[in-house]
């Protein structure tokens, strides 16, 4: 039989166990737990051990598992075909880096690596009776897996110590971060409650073990559902099975400030593992992806696409990739997909309200054991999270730590709201920080979306007293923004959404005597009239990039007036002419002239 590597793997996980002992208890719910988390496991449930050797059947499947969890019950050690498949799952890890975690269950780890204890007794047992019915044994190879086994990094319950629930919960967190290639793993999401179940949708839709062809997967759903979020989860699952992967995030947002020449030149950094491509056009980066991969097994999701240009300059058709590549796309329009012809879709819908309640429970007072006297308020606002993801979590964010009465005033504010309206939802957070965070954080959701943390903390520092790190800190608290691994700043468009809507309605009518501006025709109006304030203090002037590049006639002493301006933004544009004065006090951001 040939050996199949890690990698191209068929099954995540091997359970080994005494069925009689831990089937319908323990491992049981390790495997119901395992399941729900999107990992696929080979379990015993045919009666395949129902005979005195191994069957081909459960070699094969040992063979092509990346882990084996061997449950060492008390009476494990009295089964002979228990012994056997340890040994084969032991053999199997020298020969094919099969991962194995051991997990020591109401058994010392002591007794089994030397055989002390029930071990000892079981063993005896065995033997005897073996010779007794004159059938062969392998004891010294059974003892020498054991021993193996025992010094393997794994788990030990006691009875009295802790819940199994919480250490079925670690086993399974060890599993997946087993999984998801170390490092290179994508950050999911703080609480992944409800996803188990559609990551096994699309692993079913994907069929990564069949290489006969292509296949590009749609998902879609509503903003704010958790569409990023389940692709991110089936990402980290199964990018290691491919020659080369890539999660293309943010889509819509960075080809509109980067275009596609952006997104085709990161797709091929990360596919090729080199740096940066220079690339001179569009139609460069099509014939380029098309002859590199035609024969490559790849991974590539496009994350928030919006546009079909964006498909047809990156996924144009399944022939541009090589057998057995996977094309994974995210979207709130179920029509684009269908224009792109992709016939395999899935959609990402609201959380049932077990899950929400779950949700919520955990971003507001960190675990699932809670107070019954806030079960009601729980409930209510269940009902008004409409079992959105991003609202649950925003709302409870807002409310940690808070009473009981607390939460009721909250809710009498969602009470006013009309049903769906998932940005006044939000607001209801915004409108709970004090009033400099409120600033702070139109300040962010209008200008400095992508940018790094320091430069934002920095440059704010201008407008703020030194603060800053605080006012940031209780905006991640409430989840209206978050940090990356690479520390930018970044949020759900929702929640930009929310912010420049709230800017929008507490500005004056008169674009020159507001405090941010952000639209470009507001921007171009004051500078073309020079009818600029002392009252700006940010302009943020954002071009979308396209090959004719943007040239902005304007009165060049438009900065004059601007006493006040701190914060100078400018991407894809050309200033024509320059301007004669700038204010001394002026940080310019970036300029991209």
């Amino acid at each position: 039989m040939a050996v199949t590597s890690p990698s191209q793997a068929i099954y995540d996980v091997f359970l080994n166990f005494r069925g009689p002992d831990t089937r319908q208890g323990f491992t049981g719910y390790l495997h119901k737990a395992l399941r729900d988390s999107g990992i696929h496991v080979f379990i015993d449930d045919e009666g395949i051990q129902s005979g005195q050797i191994i069957t081909p059947t459960l070699k094969e499947a040992i063979e092509n598992s990346r882990i084996a969890i061997t449950v060492h019950s008390t009476n494990y050690a009295s089964s002979s075909f228990c012994l056997d498949e340890l040994a084969t799952i032991l053999d199997c890890s020298k020969r094919t880096g099969l991962l194995v975690l051991p997990v020591f269950y109401k058994v010392s780890p002591c007794h089994v690596r030397h055989q002390h204890g029930s071990y000892g007794e079981a063993l005896l047992r065995l033997e005897k009776r073996l010779l007794e019915e004159r059938l062969h044994h392998n004891m010294e190879n059974w003892k020498m897996a054991l021993t193996e086994v025992a010094d393997c990094s794994g788990f030990h319950f006691e009875d009295g110590k802790e819940y199994e629930h919480k250490l079925i919960e670690k086993i399974v967190e060890r599993v997946f971060n087993l999984l998801s290639n170390g490092e290179e793993r994508l950050h999911v999401a703080d609480y992944p409650v409800g996803l188990g179940s559609q990551v096994l949708e699309i692993r079913k839709l994907l069929d990564v073990g069949c290489d006969d062809g292509v296949r590009m997967i749609g998902i879609h759903g509503m903003g704010g559902v958790g569409k990023s979020t389940l692709a991110r989860a089936v990402y980290n699952l199964i990018s290691d099975q491919f020659d080369g992967s890539c999660f293309l995030q943010n889509v819509r947002e960075e080809s509109n400030k980067h275009g596609l020449k952006h997104l085709q030149s990161i797709i091929l950094s990360q596919l090729l593992g080199r740096k940066e491509t220079n690339l001179a056009s569009e139609q460069q980066g099509i014939s380029i992806i098309k002859n590199r991969f035609n024969r490559k097994k790849v991974l590539l999701i496009l994350d928030d696409v919006d546009q079909h240009k964006q498909l047809q300059g990156t996924v144009g058709s399944p022939d541009w990739f090589g057998p057995g590549s996977r094309v994974i796309i995210t979207t709130r329009d179920k029509q684009l997909l269908a224009f792109h012809e992709v016939k395999r879709t899935h959609e990402v819908k609201e959380l049932n309200k077990k899950d929400a309640l779950k949700l919520l429970k955990l971003k507001a007072f960190k675990t699932e054991e809670v107070d019954p006297s806030y079960m009601e308020v729980l409930n209510q606002v269940v009902t008004y999270a409409s079992g959105l993801p991003l609202a649950l979590e925003v709302i409870g964010s807002n409310l940690f730590g808070k009473s009981v009465r607390e939460w009721e005033s909250a809710i009498r504010q969602y009470k006013r709201i009309p049903n769906n309206q998932i940005l006044e939802i939000l607001r209801v957070s915004f409108d709970a920080l004090g009033e400099e965070e409120k600033s702070v954080f139109l300040d962010i959701a209008c200008c400095f979306k992508g940018y790094k943390l320091s430069e934002v903390e920095e440059k704010l520092r201008a407008l703020y007293d030194n603060c800053m790190k605080y006012h940031i800190g209780v905006l991640v608290e409430n989840s209206l923004i978050k940090i990356t691994h690479d520390d930018r700043v970044t949020f759900h468009d929702l929640i930009e959404d929310i912010g420049k809507k709230i800017d929008r309605q507490q500005s004056p009518p008169e674009p020159g005597k507001r405090r941010r501006l952000w639209l470009q025709e507001d921007i171009i109006q004051v500078l073309k009239h020079n009818s600029g304030t002392s009252e700006i203090k940010i302009i943020c002037l954002d071009f979308p990039i396209s090959d004719n590049q943007e040239v902005v006639e304007w009165d060049e002493n438009a900065f004059m007036v601007m006493k006040s301006l701190k914060i100078l933004i400018v991407r894809n544009g050309n200033f024509s002419p320059y301007p004669n004065y700038l204010p001394e006090s002026l940080s310019v951001l970036e300029w991209r002239a």
